[in-house]
């Protein structure tokens, strides 16, 4: 491995990522090194760590897969290092890159992640992204009951509900009139029962009218984030879900702490997310600083 990389810094909405282009695919981006790499103190920081790196050379045969479709392959990690299907704010950054690069120059384009291929187009001064088929987690329970989870926040009695998958895992929590949404302690992760398996990110959402809601996420292996892009998605599902319409073609305003987002429900159970990219930042990263911190 080479002793320096170069990064770049960029966010969407405040949810924040240090890509690290890897165009000769030879980069092992281990969990120890990219939690390095995120570590907000002693590396460069962030929510997660984006590898950019061509499609046809991901260890993983199903990523591989997406060549025909996709030249660039997201390989996104989680702040702490562990893997993650994809990340919505992400793709938005990620094509910012590509774009800025002259790795891709269309206005509209694929990219390869471990959620599959997602379509990307310029959208304004941002971008529109196309996330793919979303699922409820427990349809035949959501259907019966309303909810099919319980999420335990604070010292308050356990709120129901809605699990969500939008390529990663989202269980939605719609809060009531008498608890305040600035007030919740995310410190720590919320409780869920039944727990999943392969861990979930929590969101907390607000009504505030027709086709408008405020949200706050904590995201599994991060913590409280300033915006989340899948979890925007799952909050507009969840909401649309609980007023018993999912009419395909709404659009949805998702206000976060970092910002705002639009969710657009599309046929077949399609998503789409748009909202702001920007690249802050260019730099090296000396890793003889990181190597302590990255031992596995």
């Amino acid at each position: 491995m080479a002793e320096r990389l170069t990064f770049t810094k960029g966010h969407g909405t405040e949810n924040d990522f240090v890509l690290v282009p890897d165009l000769e695919g030879v980069l092992d981006l281990t969990a120890p090194l990219a939690a390095a790499i995120a570590d907000r103190r002693a590396g460069v920081g962030g929510d997660g760590v984006i590898r950019v790196v061509p499609t046809e050379a991901a260890s993983d045969q199903a990523v591989r897969d997406q060549a025909p479709h996709a030249r660039w392959f997201m390989d996104y990690r989680n702040a702490d290092g562990s893997l993650s299907e994809m990340c919505g704010n992400g793709t938005r950054v990620f094509a910012a890159f590509l774009r800025r690069e002259g790795l891709e120059s269309a206005d509209e384009f694929a990219i390869a992640t471990r959620a599959g291929v997602k379509h990307v187009r310029v959208d304004g001064d941002g971008f529109a992204v196309g996330l793919g088929p979303w699922r409820l987690g427990d349809p035949a329970t959501a259907q019966r009951d309303g909810f099919d989870a319980l999420v335990h926040l604070d010292d308050l009695e356990p709120f129901s509900a809605l699990t969500v998958d939008v390529g990663n895992p989202h269980t939605v929590v719609a809060l009531p009139e008498a608890v305040d949404l600035d007030a919740v302690d995310l410190t720590t992760a919320p409780a869920v029962r039944p727990e999943p398996v392969h861990g979930t990110n929590v969101e907390i959402v607000r009504p505030l009218g027709p086709g408008h809601v405020a949200m706050r996420v904590f995201e599994r292996g991060v913590g409280e984030t300033r915006s989340c892009g899948t979890g925007a998605c799952a909050a507009a599902i969840a909401t649309s879900f609980w007023a018993g319409s999912l009419d395909t073609g709404s659009t949805w305003v998702v206000d976060v702490p970092g910002g705002r987002l639009t969710v657009r429900l599309l046929p077949d159970q399609g998503v789409e997310l748009a909202g702001p990219a920007a690249l802050v930042a260019d730099g090296v990263i000396d890793l003889a600083q990181l190597s302590r911190r990255a031992q596995p």
